[in-house]
């Protein structure tokens, strides 16, 4: 690992466990369709690509396939308004979370958030668990045009910083992280806890994989 100049760091799987408040909104969204639950553990599988990606696969069962869209078409907007309704309610920092931002910070790094959360959603839910001001950027699902695995709202935050993509990293917990990472350039390490589909995140070979983020800064500190 090298020394990075600024960490960007993800948030559903990452900073924030979602999914009770997630599974919430589904599961209503399911019972006022006529139609049964799922369950948190079944929904917990299927997130990490944004809230319609979600919402699609409720509608299906399964984590690939399309709805009717006549059937999307009025599941979305009951689902977006329970979520805006629910975005924090359920959902925590994961432990470590609060400490290892505060060891980050104190020891100088520039750090952002980068998601494919709505802004509507992300906001809200970085304020009501008291991370917000942590992050000199936000960078939502919707800021930009492109989102990850694309790299375009990751080179965008090195050129807010202004900092050279070799010399910085990326925190997350799925393989849209290392893939947008990747194709950035920039160095990725995974939490071994988050969201990515029942699959193992060491499989998609990121520079490193921690169980807390408390672990990054001894890791950083022996980095080069």
């Amino acid at each position: 690992m090298r020394k990075p100049e600024m960490i960007l760091i993800d948030l559903d799987g990452t900073l924030v466990d979602s999914v009770p408040d997630l599974a919430f909104c589904v599961d209503t969204m399911m019972a006022r369709l006529g139609r049964p639950a799922w369950g948190e553990e079944r929904v917990r599988d299927w997130v990490g690509n944004g809230v319609e990606r979600l919402v699609r696969r409720a509608l299906v069962g399964q984590l690939e396939g399309e709805p009717p869209e006549a059937d999307f078409e009025r599941a979305y907007p009951i689902f977006l308004g329970l979520y805006a309704e629910n975005t924090s309610r359920r959902s925590c920092l994961y432990p470590g979370v609060r400490e290892g931002i505060d060891l980050l910070r104190s020891a100088g790094y520039k750090l952002g958030c980068v998601t494919n959360k709505a802004a509507r959603f992300t906001e809200p839910l970085l304020r009501d668990l008291g991370v917000y001001d942590e992050f000199a950027i936000i960078i939502s699902g919707d800021t930009l045009a492109k989102k990850k695995p694309d790299p375009e709202p990751l080179l965008f935050a090195a050129t807010f910083f202004g900092c050279e993509p070799a010399h910085a990293l990326m925190i997350g917990d799925s393989v849209s992280d290392v893939a947008a990472a990747r194709a950035a350039g920039f160095q990725i390490v995974c939490m071994s806890y988050g969201y990515n589909h029942g699959v193992d995140i060491r499989e998609a070979g990121p520079d490193a994989v921690i169980d807390s983020l408390t672990e990054i800064y001894p890791l950083l500190d022996k980095a080069a």
